[in-house]
């Protein structure tokens, strides 16, 4: 269980660090900003990364029956983040590709 409610606390912290720069779908908007500090600085999907820990936490409580359902919401993260990512380029093209050089996408130090 404190996996899953560390994941939740993570996108949590990592929603409110966006403040008005959220939104679904992920649009931009004037005076977007890049945010690169906080939960941004350790992985470029921190929301994605904690709701996938949070998963992991259920299904670590609930049993492997769940486990194909983790996957398939890991994969429609990770496919959203690359459609994110190319939105994010192109709206910030001097900032946004060192911050992807030195930052990773959903899990840090690993991918």
């Amino acid at each position: 269980m404190a996996v899953c409610v560390a994941g939740f606390a993570f996108a949590i912290w990592a929603r409110a660090y966006l403040g008005g720069n959220w939104g679904i779908p992920m649009s931009m908007r004037q005076g977007h900003e890049l945010v690169t500090c906080g939960p941004y600085a350790r992985v470029r999907h921190p929301i994605y990364s904690g709701l996938v820990l949070a998963g992991l936490g259920t299904v670590l409580a609930l049993g492997v029956m769940w486990l194909p359902a983790l996957v398939l919401v890991g994969l429609f993260f990770v496919m959203s983040a690359h459609t994110e990512e190319r939105m994010l380029a192109e709206h910030f093209p001097a900032a946004y590709p060192p911050y992807k050089a030195r930052t990773r996408m959903l899990i840090p130090f690993v991918y």
